[in-house]
């Protein structure tokens, strides 16, 4: 099968399962300074939040467990700034903010449910 590469493929809006939408909204929202822009079901069982170009799409799984993989990766303009917002908020940080040879500064972070999300800045 061929690829056409005429397509564009634009921004991504990646999936993150949560065990509770009101504690995500509060990490999502509250820490990170996203917006709930959608939801959806009844009960409530996703929802979308976003900021500036960044998109995630949470949804409920009350038997969600942890990975140890990056569900996200988030570029930010000042990855040492969110790292100490973050840090002051008690949020748990995977690996901490550095520079890469592959021309990021970026550190992982974990959600209040484990998620890990994989933040970086162009250098």
């Amino acid at each position: 099968m061929r690829t056409s590469h005429a397509v564009r493929f634009g921004r991504t809006a990646p999936g993150i399962v949560v065990t509770d939408l009101a504690t995500a909204l509060d990490f999502y929202c509250g820490v990170l300074g996203m917006t709930k822009t959608f939801e959806n079901g009844d009960p409530v069982g996703f929802v979308i939040v976003e900021r500036d170009a960044a998109e995630l799409h949470l949804s409920l799984d009350p038997s969600h467990r942890p990975s140890t993989i990056n569900v996200a990766h988030l570029i930010v303009d000042d990855a040492t700034a969110l790292h100490d917002h973050l840090v002051a908020a008690g949020v748990r940080i995977v690996k901490g903010v550095r520079d890469h040879d592959f021309g990021l500064r970026a550190f992982v972070l974990a959600d209040p449910f484990g998620n890990r999300i994989d933040v970086g800045e162009p250098i």
